[in-house]
């Protein structure tokens, strides 16, 4: 099929259109694609194919200069032609393009451009073929580079000259290359950017690397983002350079060092002892930081510093830099951190944290260590750090404070990145921190202890101790503190230490099980005291100890409200005290700076505890507590304006202190966070406009940033100030933080954020827009006038730094206030912001922000116009919509066009498709029009607008499309839009501002909006994968990950059109890239594919492309992508290959992680451990000697384990035998190797593995997968033994994987998880002897004698909190239970529970009265009399217990009902309050019935009504869940309402109407299964309490009131009954069949016993009403189930009942009727067929023979129904077609014959029925010999023989003969003597005629002489072939059995 591609010619007419390009284009997109297809003849088309390209490249008239898509594609084709086809005309090529760039004559720039690109990528690939061009290639680059002005031809005049020497070095002289080096050097410092771009990347080569250092660091200042990344690449190729090894003895050779160390790599000891790196690695770092600690040198160039540190360690990759940690740490320490130059402000030491840290933390510790390194890291850090804090020795010097806050941020990171902490890393850090909670620098301080937090948040083990050490030091430190001998720096001690205790009081609801809650009541009681006695102390002791108070208060909000409740009213004490209203005192002059600086810092701290409160317990910020605290903050800010009206002068407090205007930010900070977080709900008018005053003026007033007007007016006058965003100050003039980018002071804005005044902006604008928007318009208008004036106000003249910051502060509160009017949806909202007294000031502002340079301005601005649109309607979205366009038409400025457009994409995305329709025509229209504009600024935001309309207008752009992809095309083609294109001054700026990604970006937009549309248009089609196609194959990042995103929406829209296997493959080359967001995107289109089908993901990727997956995962487990894509396709193809899997999940399992080298496990293995390992040596030994070589992060460790687990169950519940039943998988024919019951072995020492290791998540899920393997392969048989269960063999590796778990370095969690297992192993029947369960029976027992001690549980050496003592309590109880319940299936278990069930019983009910008890009001559970549970736990308990109680209770509960349901005596010792082995009276051990109820009946039928009351079919609980809740419930209530526990507490009328109406609606709204367990409930609570009424008033049993008990029973089963089948009111009861008969029959066996417990008139009431009910089911014919023959028995029990003489008429009637009734529905099926009608007259037929045998003899029954019921039986024998009704009726008479002894009334049915019986045997005979006698006649006619056999039985000796004389004659009809062999129902007929003659021989015979010859003759030789033929048989078959066998 590939001979038949042609190239298509090139119509050169279509060229000159004005459609040429896009023509042009398309034909080279398909001549590329054609010319990879054509296999033959591709050199008979190359000439014509070689001149067209030639033309397109190097010009001609007809043909559209080539701009970059068609010189890329034609150099493309090119090089496919020479690679595919004949190269001869290759160099005649070369010659052509070198005169066309050569060619200084050509006035058109693309043409000579192309030719440059073109030169380049055939000498990339063929240059070392044609070397003879080198020199002409460079003189041309070099003369282009000189004296070109085009910015465009100089940059790529420069990367052909790259290209080609990239494969042509060799030829080049070293004349020309010194020209070369000269000239490149001249370039780096060029005025053009890209130039400059273009310079580096030609002068890798150099060798003077001090200078061109010096070089580039001159050309940072001026630099951009990708010129300075640019510049990094040099400087760090070839700094790298200078660590290749060489000989030290002949330098001349050094150009050749990188070959000679690969061919001599170790071969020569001389050799390598001679060989050196030109640089140490110390020499080659300090050539950076000699220039980083210059002192002129610029922020700007320092950030860029930090690239080519980032460069320079990316160079040397990951191995270097971590092998060379310490050394790398040391020299940022030393020579860059420590330089007195860079910590001489608070602000140069924020930024040189910054850049350190981003160094060590962004690209060494997240992309270069490995585990290993990560715990090597922390070591070196504080051996080397940390522990050198103090110095202790002489000569010692103590780390600067700078130097130990990075390290500390750097430490908590790696703890971070890590998850846990080895014992080694543990043991390096844990008394370094705890004594760096002392040291005198604040921020150390605070590290100190955020660095501690995480240490114990990843190392649990250690919570306690520390919080004790630290709880211990801190009381120390307070007494000290009034002690004249203390040290100097007590103060600082105590501090730190609050700090540390609040930061671990902080991790308490994330590690609950490891702390008791009793530490957070000492740390409040600690606080409180201190608050108490700080009012005794002088200023500078109080200040210390409120501080420490009110850190530690607040880190006990974060606790939540179930801490926080119960201590509020002294909270808000507090609060009060340390917020009073200010008195007449704050407004007189006279305070000390040291007063004033004490009572700032006392309501700062006291703010922010209330902060933490409102964060952290919105549940309990009530209105009452809401008004409370919004007094308390209304009169901090009235502190704060009384205190800026004092004069005051700064005390001088040293570096540490801090100003009172700092004071003050931080306190007005906090007053506006605590507003903002309270809300405004309970805020007066006042108070909110007062609040809008006071943050206007922090953001708006002139004097908000603390310089003094002659500062400002100094700086104004010298015309220093340039933006505020490069002012050095470190707050900007007070300009805002929020929503800023690094546009162009990338670093400096970085440190803002941590300023007090900028801070305090932020939180003032932040509480503006939340209370602007809820005001009135008189208010909101006062307001917006107010801020509009502030902008212009003439005060700002002076400053101009504080002008610029109040127009930035302004526009973006406005913006903000926007942001939320919108949010909220109020009508009000419209009506006041939307008003025109608003809109008019607002839009004037927007309009001068929206033109004004500054980015920020420009995007809030914008947004703020188009939010404001949204708001006002479609007035106003007109007239901006005029002006923009007055403004567009009549300026020219481009920061002014720029924002007009962003302006335009704002107010058609904010406005909406539908509202704003009609403006896009203009909108659409203006902004094409300025995309094409060549100023950088105006198109690319012109383009990113225009993307933001298309995804807005959605399907309404649609007629715009062709228009748009045209002009995308042309500004593709468009010089003026290349990021090296344009003037100088434009390529300058390009850089920032790249076209083509957003180009790209409308692309995906356009496919976004067409959808499937997009393949109906062929040319739109086309021309959208063109330029796919096209971006794909660019070389910047940003333009590939967009392109990947059109890919991925062309898969789901026109998948048959995208090239499936080339993009998997190209998507698997970017998993590769260094770049971590072009991975990402790589990562989010895989997933795609691989959701839509895996299948061919697999057979594109193979496995290696999972295994690509898996390891990209392993160097970067952040990226959830990857898991999402791996469990996708593992969903979809495990149960294809789960082998496959596994294995892959085995090699990852089987390499170590580095937490695990580090830990020592021998002490975890014993005996049992040992015998895996002795049972697989090999796969051990291979695991210890690649456990140096291959390691594994623990993460994907964990994620493995995660696969297992997915596999097993994916696998299981696909239901698939085969895998797990390896006899069966072989008789189909299964491959046995591939199967998941093949890998258990493989499985189990995975979960061995993950069981043993130090990671507690991976021991935690290889427990997960140890429960998997035992609940599947618990039933799979031994292939070799199938008697055996499989996993007999396997039991003792199962032990070995549960023991680690017991061991001493256990969690609760992981022995939660282990009991699990340990009991669901004992449980599951694989070892059924107690003796032989070994170890894992040992450790439940063990577990449960724990329990049954008082106090905490102590598991070994492990120790325990109350709180894992109480969820370890919970499990191992619950795991019993699990046994229990599994007790009914499997008996073994009996033996296993039974020596333990005193302890059980107590501790179950025990368990259930600790759930209903936290469950209770914390009030109850004060009251309580029986609680048991801890007091601390009544309130955080609850939080934490409540969860481990909800899942295990239901369990429990079902154990306890199980228990009941077989009256043991301990669950009844326990229930009733008394001890297990008191010996109780009753024989039952129950006791007597009781008045009062047990001591804990209410503690669980509190916990049962909770749980069926809450539950309900729709419920969010899953269904299983849901039932088994239900029926655990209902069981354990059908005991407990025994009197002896409940006495007559349900009874009481409160109690007893809320329980029937629980049942009442449980009836409504349960399916069957459930009805069966309520119907038992309530029968068992009538038969209790049925001769009782409510309030125990006893009533008559010859009357029913109607609110006895007995009455709502029989409510409720009339109702069952009623509705299980379908009816008009309500649908039927859903269940299965046997559920619904089941169901009915407890409902009638509820009527029987109601009936039976009463008399006279009541009890045939309740009869007929059942009966009555039951007749409705007689006749229904809605179902097609059968609900009759399976609760007939319990609807004979109801009738039977037996019947008073005085209502014995009431009887018969009722007897009567039924029967009628019966009689009546079998006649309505006459003339019908069908399974109903069959259905229906066997069910009423056999309820009617029923009835009538069961009756007692005394009851009178109307002859005529009698007569009639034998008449139909006989008819329904009589039919021929239904087989199955002539059963039913031979059954029928046959259960009649049967009853009839002593019953006259049944003697005459059987006169009747027996000619019916005699005629049914007689039409028998013709089918047997005709053979049409089917198994079910043989049935029929044997029923028959029975009737007969009991009708001979029923007869008198004198009668019997004549009655055998009908018999016989009948039977002989079916004697068919001379047949052989003997039919089945010949057969039959002889064994009873020889059963009649051994009855009654006498009779047989006088009946058989009076029979007919022939009938005789037939009956005699029949009954002698019988007798003789067996014995003839016997003889024959007996004779070879005599002789003797060897055994």
């Amino acid at each position: 099929m590939a001979s038949e591609v042609v190239v298509e010619p090139i119509g050169e007419a279509q060229l000159a259109g004005d459609n040429g390009q896009i023509y042009l284009f398309q034909w080279l997109a398909a001549l590329e694609k054609t010319l990879r297809e054509i296999a033959d003849h591709l050199k008979s088309t190359q000439p014509s194919v070689e001149e067209t390209l030639l033309k397109v490249v190097c010009g001609n008239d007809n043909y559209p200069l080539p701009g970059r898509g068609l010189r890329n594609l034609a150099a493309r084709c090119f090089i496919i032609q020479y690679t595919r086809g004949d190269s001869k005309t290759l160099f005649d090529t070369l010659r052509a393009l070198l005169k066309t760039a050569g060619d200084v004559k050509i006035d058109k720039n693309p043409l000579r451009i192309a030719a440059f690109w073109t030169i380049g990528e055939l000498m990339a690939t063929f240059g070392s073929q044609f070397m003879s061009f080198l020199a002409e290639i460079a003189t041309i680059s070099i003369k282009t580079f000189r004296s070109s002005s085009s910015p465009h031809m100089r940059c790529h005049a420069l990367i052909m000259l790259r290209k080609g020497l990239s494969s042509a070095k060799k030829a080049l002289s070293d004349s020309l290359a010194k020209d070369i080096l000269k000239n490149m050097k001249n370039g780096l410092t060029d005025k053009v950017l890209p130039v400059q771009r273009a310079a580096a990347g030609e002068s890798v080569t150099l060798a003077d690397v001090e200078s061109v250092i010096g070089i580039c660091i001159k050309s940072l200042d001026g630099s951009d983002r990708l010129t300075r990344q640019s510049l990094a690449q040099l400087v760090g190729h070839m700094l790298a350079a200078t660590q290749v090894l060489r000989v030290s003895a002949a330098p001349d050779l050094s150009q050749k060092g990188k070959k000679e160390q690969e061919d001599n790599d170790g071969t020569n000891p001389a050799v390598a002892e001679s060989m050196k790196p030109l640089l140490s690695p110390g020499e080659m770092l300090s050539q950076l930081s000699v220039h980083f600690n210059k002192p002129q040198l610029s922020r700007k160039a320092r950030a860029g510093i930090l690239d080519f540190y980032f460069s320079l360690l990316t160079k040397l990759g990951a191995v270097f830099a971590e092998s060379n940690y310490g050394l790398v740490v040391n020299h940022l320490m030393t020579e860059v951190v420590s330089n007195p130059k860079n910590s001489s402000t608070r602000y140069d030491r924020l930024f040189i944290q910054k850049l350190v840290g981003a160094l060590l933390r962004d690209l060494i510790a997240t992309r270069m260590l490995s585990e290993q390194g990560q715990i090597s890291a922390i070591q070196e850090l504080s051996s080397s750090y940390a522990k050198r804090w103090p110095a202790l020795m002489p000569g010692q010097t103590a780390p600067n404070p700078t130097v130990l806050a990075i390290v500390l941020k750097e430490i908590s990171e790696l703890l971070q990145q890590l998850g846990n902490a080895p014992p080694p890393v543990q043991d390096a850090i844990s008394e370094p921190l705890l004594n760096l909670l002392t040291h005198p620098s604040h921020g150390v301080r605070v590290n100190a202890s955020w660095t501690l937090r995480c240490f114990c948040f990843s190392t649990p083990l250690r919570l306690p101790k520390a919080i004790l050490s630290i709880s211990e030091a801190l009381h120390r430190d307070i007494e000290s503190l009034q002690s004249p001998a203390a040290p100097s720096d007590i103060d600082r001690r105590a501090l730190g230490r609050a700090y540390g205790l609040a930061g671990l009081v902080a991790i308490i609801p994330h590690r609950p099980l490891y702390v008791s809650f009793d530490i957070a009541s000492n740390v409040l009681d600690t606080a409180t005291n201190l608050l108490k006695r700080a009012s005794e102390h002088d200023v500078q002791m109080a200040g210390v100890e409120v501080e420490v108070a009110w850190i530690l208060i607040a880190s006990l909000m974060l606790l939540g409200p179930n801490f926080v409740r119960s201590h509020l009213p002294q909270l808000l004490v507090l609060w009060r005290n340390a917020l009073p209203k200010p008195t007449s005192k704050d407004s007189v002059p006279g305070r000390s700076a040291t007063e004033w600086e004490f009572l700032l810092h006392v309501r700062e701290s006291a703010l922010g505890a209330i902060l933490c409160f409102l964060l952290h317990n919105t549940l309990l910020v009530t209105l009452d507590v809401s008004r409370r605290i919004s007094s308390l903050l209304s009169n901090a800010l009235a502190f704060t304006a009384a205190f800026s009206s004092q004069p005051l002068e700064e005390p001088s407090s040293g570096p540490e202190g801090s100003s009172l205007r700092l004071r003050e930010s931080l306190l007005r900070r906090r007053v506006f966070q605590c507003f903002t977080a309270l809300g405004s709900s309970t805020l007066t008018d006042s108070v909110q406009f007062s609040l809008l005053q006071s943050t206007m003026s922090i953001f708006a007033g002139p004097e908000g940033d603390g310089v003094s007007a002659l500062q400002a007016s100094i700086a104004s006058s010298s015309g220093t100030f340039t933006t505020v965003w490069q002012t050095a100050d470190g707050f900007g003039h007070g300009v805002t933080t929020m929503d800023t980018v690094n546009d162009e002071a990338e670093e400096l804005s970085k440190g803002l954020e941590t300023a007090s005044t900028s801070a305090v902006v932020d939180a003032s604008i932040e509480l503006f827009a939340r209370l602007l928007p809820i005001q009135d318009l008189t208010t909101v208008t006062r307001t917006v006038t107010q801020l509009v004036e502030s902008v212009k106000s003439p005060k700002l003249d002076k400053n101009s730094g504080r002008k610029a910051a109040v127009l930035i502060n302004s526009v973006v509160a406005i913006a903000r206030v926007l942001r939320c009017a919108m949010e909220s949806h109020s009508r009000q909202v419209k009506e006041t912001l939307g008003h025109s007294q608003v809109t008019t000031p607002l839009a004037s502002l927007l309009k001068d922000a929206l033109v004004d340079g500054d980015p920020l301005l420009r995007r809030a601005s914008s947004d703020a116009i188009g939010r404001l649109a949204n708001i006002s309607g479609t007035a106003f979205l007109s007239s901006q919509a005029k002006l923009l366009v007055d403004h567009i038409v009549n300026n020219r400025d481009p920061q002014g066009r720029a924002g007009c457009a962003l302006a335009f994409a704002a107010l058609y995305d904010h406005v909406g498709g539908l509202a704003a329709a009609p403006i896009l025509k203009t909108t659409v229209n203006i902004l094409m029009s300025l995309s094409n504009d060549p100023h950088p600024l105006v198109h690319f935001w012109s383009l990113t607008a225009l993307a933001r309309v298309i995804n807005a207008a959605s399907l309404t752009f649609a007629p715009y499309v062709p228009s748009t992809l045209g002009m995308l095309l042309k500004i593709y083609m468009s010089d003026a839009h290349e990021i090296d294109g344009g003037t100088l001054s434009n390529a300058n700026i390009s850089g920032d501002l790249q076209a083509f990604p957003v180009v790209c970006r409308i692309i995906d937009a356009i496919i976004t909006i067409l959808g499937p549309d997009v393949q109906e248009s062929t040319r739109t089609r086309t021309l959208v994968l063109d330029l796919v196609q096209e971006f794909s194959l660019e070389e910047d990042e940003t333009i590939l990950i967009e392109a990947i995103k059109c890919t991925q929406h062309l898969l789901m829209f026109a998948p048959e059109h995208v090239d499936i296997p080339e993009t998997v493959g190209r998507f698997r080359t970017y998993l590769g890239s260094n770049r971590r967001q072009l991975r990402l995107a790589a990562i989010n289109a895989l997933y795609q594919l691989v959701q839509k089908d895996a299948l061919v993901v697999s057979r594109i990727g193979g496995d290696r492309l999972v295994e690509d997956l898996f390891a990209m995962l392993d160097g970067d487990p952040s990226i959830e992508g990857v898991r999402n894509v791996i469990a996708s396709w593992l969903a979809q193809t495990a149960i294809h290959n789960p082998s496959a899997w596994i294995d892959l999940c085995q090699r990852i399992m089987l390499r170590t992680n580095a937490t695990q080298k580090v830990v020592d496990n021998s002490g975890n293995l014993d005996d049992e451990g040992q015998s895996l390992n002795a049972a697989m040596p090999a796969d051990d030994s291979n695991q210890d000697r690649s456990s140096s070589v291959t390691m594994s992060r623990w993460r994907t460790q964990l994620f493995a384990l995660h696969c297992l687990h997915e596999i097993c169950t994916i696998v299981n519940e696909s239901g698939r035998q085969e895998h797990f039943d390896m006899p069966y998988a072989r008789n189909r024919g299964f491959p046995v190797q591939g199967l998941l019951v093949s890998r258990i072995p493989d499985l189990i020492k995975m979960a061995f593995t993950a069981s043993a290791a130090y990671v507690t998540e991976i021991r935690l899920e290889g427990l997960v997968v140890l429960r998997d393997i035992i609940q599947i392969f618990s039933k799979a048989p031994d292939p070799d033994y199938p008697e055996a269960l499989l996993l007999e063999q396997h039991q003792a590796p199962i032990t070995a994987a549960l023991t680690p778990a017991f061991s001493s370095d256990s969690t609760p969690e992981i022995l939660s998880s282990a009991i699990d297992a340990c009991a669901v192993f004992v449980g599951c029947g694989v070892v059924k002897d107690v003796n032989k369960m070994g170890r894992i029976l040992k450790q439940l027992t063990s577990t449960l004698k724990e329990v049954d001690d008082s106090g905490n549980l102590k598991m070994g050496t492990l120790e325990l909190s109350p709180n894992a003592s109480a969820t370890l309590t919970v499990s191992i109880l619950t795991a019993w239970a699990r046994l229990e319940i599994a007790s009914a299936e499997q008996a073994y278990l009996l033996d296993v529970i039974k020596p333990h069930r005193g302890i059980l019983a107590s501790q179950w009910i025990a368990c259930l009265r600790d759930y209903a008890t936290i469950r209770a009001d914390s009030e109850f559970v004060h009251d309580l009399s029986i609680v048991s549970v801890d007091p601390s736990y009544a309130n955080l308990g609850k939080v934490v217990l409540l969860p481990y109680y909800s899942d295990s209770w239901v369990t429990i509960l079902q154990a306890v009902a199980n228990a009941m349901e077989h009256s043991e005596q301990h669950i009844s010792s326990a229930i009733l309050g008394q001890s297990s082995t008191t010996v109780l009276p009753s024989s039952n051990g129950l006791g007597l019935p009781r008045t009062d109820p047990a001591p804990l009946f209410f503690v669980i039928f509190g916990l049962i009504y909770e749980a069926l009351a809450v539950s309900s079919p729709q419920s969010s609980a899953t269904p299983s869940i849901r039932s088994a809740t239900i029926t655990a419930s209902l069981r354990a209530l059908k005991c407990l309402i025994d009197p002896r526990y409940s006495g007559k507490a349900l009874l009481e009328p409160s109690v007893f109407k809320e329980f029937i109406s629980l049942c009442y609606r449980m009836a409504m709204v349960e399916n069957a299964a459930n009805l069966v367990h309520l119907v038992e409930v309530i029968t068992v609570f009538s038969k209790y309490f049925g001769h009782l009424g409510m309030e125990s008033v006893v009533a008559s049993n010859e009357a029913l009131s109607p609110n006895s008990v007995r009455a709502h029973c029989l409510k409720i089963c009339a109702y069952i009954l009623r509705h299980a089948r379908h009816n008009q009111s309500a649908p039927a009861i859903s269940g299965t069949v046997p559920e619904l008969a089941k169901m009915v029959s407890c409902a009638l066996t509820a009527f029987q016993l109601v009936a039976s417990t009463t008399e006279g008139n009541v009890r045939e009431d309740v009869r007929g009403v059942g009966c009555m009910l039951y007749a409705e089911l007689l006749k229904d014919e809605t179902l097609d189930i059968d609900l009759i023959t399976p609760t007939l028995p319990a609807f004979k029990s109801l009738v039977s009942v037996d019947c008073n003489s005085r209502v014995r008429d009431r009887y018969d009637s009722l007897i009567h009727g039924i029967m009628s009734s019966c009689l009546l529905n079998v006649d309505e099926m006459r003339g019908r067929e069908g399974l109903i009608s069959s259905k229906k007259v066997k069910s009423n037929l056999l309820a009617a023979v029923l009835i009538l045998t069961g009756l007692p003899s005394r009851v009178k029954v109307a002859r005529g129904v009698v007569e009639y019921l034998c008449f139909v039986i006989s008819l329904k024998l009589e039919e021929n077609n239904d087989t199955q009704m002539a059963i039913v009726a031979v059954h029928c008479a046959k259960t009649i014959v049967i009853a009839a002894s002593g019953n006259d009334l049944l003697h005459t049915c059987v006169r009747l029925l027996l000619p019916g019986l005699i005629h049914f045997v007689a039409r028998m005979s013709p089918r047997l010999d005709d053979g049409s006698l089917s198994e079910q006649n043989n049935a029929s006619i044997e029923e028959v023989w029975r009737a007969f056999s009991a009708l001979i039985a029923l007869t008198t000796a004198e009668q019997r003969t004549r009655v055998l004389s009908i018999i016989l004659p009948t039977v002989t009809f079916l004697l068919r003597p001379s047949q052989s062999p003997p039919s089945s129902a010949h057969s039959n007929a002889v064994a009873q005629l020889l059963s009649f003659a051994t009855s009654s021989p006498v009779n047989f015979k006088e009946a058989t002489a009076q029979l007919e010859p022939h009938t005789r003759e037939i009956l005699e030789l029949s009954i002698r072939k019988a007798v003789e033929g067996p014995s003839t048989a016997n003889q024959t078959t007996s004779r070879p059995q005599i002789s003797l066998r060897s055994f």
